[in-house]
């Protein structure tokens, strides 16, 4: 007997419909270039978001046709982020980090036709703009000045059409286009369907992922432009959650007045982010009345268990969260189970670093060899993943491409260990995991346990080729202002976890470690600048 259930579309339209009738008078607070707010709701979200997707309509783009957006996290965004896939088109966010050369790249090869632009990122546009071919160019007076010429006004553009219905959608069709950050070839378009998105928010709402309610207030310090904001804004959306976005200043203090002001409850970030949020707040004690509800969700790369421990310190719940653009992006969280709540506080801590367990509807397993590995917590295997917000291709993929498996996994490129209770740990990625007298070593292991030592602000661990054991690790060290350590010191600190073979064999003080665009560590410089290292060289001096 099969069941008669009536055929409703998931699509952004439904959430964004909802909101508006149910949470219209929810805030949405902006942070401006200035530091000022300004404040919206969801039904001038809603209203607005109808007349952009009847403007693109009037302006002759149709459905399918792409949209780059070229802005940070704000209103303007977020109208962008509803009003052109409900209009049929596809929103394409564009991360103005990249190099223009990168941005010129991914418009022509993503087939953007007008491009939505913040005032303040003008200049980055300019950068690329006679490499590519976009009709119109949208600007958002986010500074309140006047918009120069030849471009044209957000909001004169938003007048030219009338607040109307959107177009009745299939959920399957195209909604975002997001591009991979591209540290190993050319960047990568994935694109997703409003049914995986509606999809998407709906598990990271979860109580075991970020526990999202209409009673909640978000900041999602993760750019919007990059992995689709994390979902955060459409789980928002669908609850009734309030949102606050920070704009262009993601300084620990700027976030933190913001954390205080706006009495935010649910904030996410790299860690990197929040490594410069809790160094000041320990510095300076009281000054900032964070909500007491505040929970802090970290992904992008691992997450330091010494920053699990700080923010227990501080009183500040934190969750580990992984996913990846080719994922909506989020595909686990990790959340200690309940039959776990008498385990010691130090092996709490070391399960709440992992990975963690996979979303609903998301399937893994480690493959090694084109076998599948035991989730006994010690076989390393390569990560594959499917799930219904997993993408199943990229748009004009690369020739041989082969990030997907005959019966159709993804290949993540992580390598992982799952433990007999299914929780990930991401030991590396395929290409940083470093093979040493052929044993493998974990950088992302090394990585976070310097971090644990006082005097260390960051730490990057790469393979360097070393004549007799093919190769080394070299560690790369950021100590905190005013600290001092020695290699002797933090190679007794690593001593404590790890055997005399998985040690670095060198330990190079710098000022700085090279991030990419989304704040990962760029280890690929750092092999560059490491190449050739001679072992009998004198190590700890710091770099220039």
């Amino acid at each position: 007997m099969l069941g008669t259930m009536m055929n409703y579309p998931l699509t952004l339209t439904s959430i964004l419909e909802r909101a508006s009738k149910l949470f219209g008078a929810v805030e949405v607070v902006s942070a401006l270039p200035d530091r000022r707010v300004s404040r919206s709701n969801y039904a001038s979200v809603a209203t607005r978001a109808r007349k952009l997707g009847a403007a693109f309509a009037k302006a002759g783009l149709g459905r399918g046709d792409r949209v780059g957006s070229l802005m940070w996290n704000n209103v303007w965004h977020l109208e962008a982020y509803f009003g052109v896939p409900a209009s049929g088109c596809v929103l394409h966010t564009l991360n103005p980090r990249l190099h223009p050369d990168e941005l010129a790249y991914i418009v022509n090869h993503g087939g953007d036709r007008m491009l939505l632009v913040d005032d303040v990122l003008l200049p980055v546009y300019e950068r690329f703009r006679d490499k590519v071919r976009l009709e119109r160019i949208i600007v958002v007076p986010t500074t309140g000045n006047p918009v120069p010429g030849p471009y044209e006004s957000y909001d004169d553009f938003l007048n030219e059409a009338d607040d109307r219905e959107f177009p009745r959608l299939d959920e399957n069709e195209a909604a975002v286009m997001c591009y991979t950050s591209g540290t190993t070839g050319a960047p990568k378009g994935v694109v997703y369907s409003h049914r995986a998105l509606v999809l998407h928010a709906m598990a990271i709402a979860l109580p075991d992922c970020f526990s999202l309610a209409q009673a909640d207030t978000v900041l999602p310090v993760v750019p919007m432009f990059h992995a689709n904001g994390w979902g955060l804004p459409a789980a928002s959306i669908m609850v009734g959650a309030g949102q606050v976005l920070p704009g262009p200043n993601l300084d620990p203090a700027s976030l933190l007045d913001l954390l205080d002001r706006e009495k935010v409850t649910l904030a996410a970030g790299v860690p990197t982010v929040w490594l410069g949020v809790v160094d000041l707040l320990e510095r300076c004690p009281g000054r900032w009345r964070l909500n007491p509800k505040l929970l802090v969700g970290v992904g992008g790369a691992a997450l330091p268990e010494s920053l699990i421990v700080a923010f227990d310190r501080l009183g500040i719940a934190v969750r580990h969260a992984w996913g990846m653009t080719e994922l909506t992006p989020v595909g686990s969280a990790s959340v200690p189970k309940a039959s776990m709540s008498d385990w010691p506080a130090a092996d709490l801590v070391a399960l709440r670093a992992k990975q963690g367990t996979p979303l609903p509807f998301v399937e893994v397993r480690g493959v090694e060899g084109g076998r599948e590995v035991p989730w006994d917590g010690q076989t390393m295997a390569e990560l594959q993943v499917r799930g219904p917000w997993v993408a199943a291709s990229y748009h004009n993929p690369p020739a041989n491409c082969e990030s997907w498996t005959d019966d159709g996994w993804f290949r993540t490129g992580d390598v992982v260990t799952i433990d007999p209770e299914g929780y990930i740990k991401i030991t590396d990625r395929s290409k940083d995991l470093i093979k040493s007298g052929g044993e493998w070593i974990s950088s992302v292991d090394l990585e976070n346990a310097l971090l644990g030592h006082p005097a260390v602000r960051e730490a990057a661990v790469v393979a360097i080729a070393h004549p007799r054991w093919g190769e080394r690790p070299l560690a790369a060290v950021v100590l905190k202002e005013a600290c001092c350590a020695t290699p002797a010191e933090l190679r007794e600190h690593l001593a404590a976890r790890f055997s005399s073979w998985q040690l670095p064999d060198a330990i190079v003080f710098v000022p700085e470690i090279p991030h990419t665009s989304v704040g990962k560590l760029r280890k690929s410089s750092l092999r560059e600048m490491f190449a050739g290292w001679d072992w009998d060289r004198a190590e700890g001096t710091r770099l220039p």
